[in-house]
């Protein structure tokens, strides 16, 4: 399978945001309104939450929905609130050299990602990231060299709360530090549990566990896979390989400090690789993000693909997954 990334710029809500999202809308709805559009939150509803957790970004929203078409359902799906259940896998840590180096595998299903790197500057916010519904991110970083992203929290729990694509877009343009970060995803709810590690230009991190139905646990941890303190899915654990993962991960983190290149080639390979592709949990791609430098570097076997913040190129990348993403091919982790 041929999966082509795009990386787009546009500093405001316009054309190019609105072309794509028109582009995705069918499958976006599809998704959205799954189980029927009446199981999901009203615009009313979705709005309101919005201005009790999120307010500084309202009027972004506001926008966006306009350049979208204006619907109800557009309006109601922008808001992330209580959307559809979805998992993914993933795998996350901070480098363990002397800079704020974040690297993340992105394990999920290609056929329902959007491939799209925006760079924008809502809100007088430069931000750059791999989007999710075109307003969210699933991992990111701003003009302030904050770097975020996330992983499945390895729990069916399902609650009141926004999709966490949309609580990363709303630390991104709103916090510079992974302190301000920390708080900010330990009081919005979530309507799944995540795991989100943030860090700073100063190389200050922390992996929040968030959750619908208990207080989220603000961590120092520099690994994060797919469950929190303990496995609480074990079927999923299993599946995903999540403590193998993370026992891999923490002993890279305890020996002596390698390269950032071969710590991210780590991640290139099993256990960190995944070929989970038909199960949807393969590695779309590997993220760098070098806060310092205001940099998001995407690798893939045998392909990299350096981006800029302050010098963003425009440009398509098509990436051919492995033979395990063919029909009738077996996956593992």
């Amino acid at each position: 399978m041929l999966l082509t990334f795009r990386a787009r710029a546009e500093a405001h809500p316009g054309p190019v945001w609105g072309g794509l999202f028109r582009e995705y809308w069918p499958n976006y709805r599809k998704w959205w309104a799954g189980s029927g559009a009446a199981a999901r939150p009203t615009w009313l509803e979705g709005l309101d939450a919005m201005r009790t957790h999120m307010p500084e970004i309202v009027p972004l929203y506001e926008e966006l929905v306009e350049v979208a078409g204006g619907r109800d359902d557009q309006a109601r799906f922008l808001s992330y609130y209580c959307p559809p259940p979805y998992l993914s896998g993933c795998s996350q840590a901070i480098w363990p050299g002397g800079r704020p180096v974040l690297v993340r595998n992105y394990d999920y299903s290609p056929y329902a990602f959007d491939s799209t790197i925006l760079r924008t500057e809502w809100q007088g916010r430069t931000v750059m990231g791999m989007t999710d519904g075109l307003f969210g991110l699933v991992d990111g970083i701003n003009d302030a060299g904050l770097a975020l992203s996330l992983t499945f929290g390895g729990r069916q729990v399902v609650g009141d709360g926004f999709g966490v694509p949309l609580i990363l877009r709303y630390v991104l343009q709103t916090c510079n530090t992974a302190d301000e970060a920390g708080a900010a995803l330990a009081r919005i709810p979530t309507h799944m549990s995540y795991n989100v590690t943030a860090v700073d230009a100063k190389r200050n991190y922390v992996t929040v566990h968030m959750a619908p139905d208990r207080p989220a646990i603000v961590t120092h941890a520099a690994v994060a896979t797919n469950h929190q303190e303990k496995v609480e899915w074990a079927s999923h654990a299993r599946f995903t390989a999540t403590v193998e993962r993370e026992r891999y991960l923490l002993q890279r983190l305890t020996l002596h400090v390698e390269s950032a290149n071969r710590f991210v080639s780590a991640f290139l390979r099993p256990p960190l690789y995944s070929f989970a592709f038909n199960q949807g949990f393969g590695t779309l791609y590997t993220a760098v993000y070098e806060g310092r430098q205001r940099r998001l570097t995407l690798h893939w076997p045998g392909k990299v693909w350096k981006l800029e913040m302050r010098n963003f190129q425009e440009g398509n990348a098509s990436v051919r997954l492995p033979d395990a993403a063919l029909p009738g091919a077996t996956g593992s982790t």
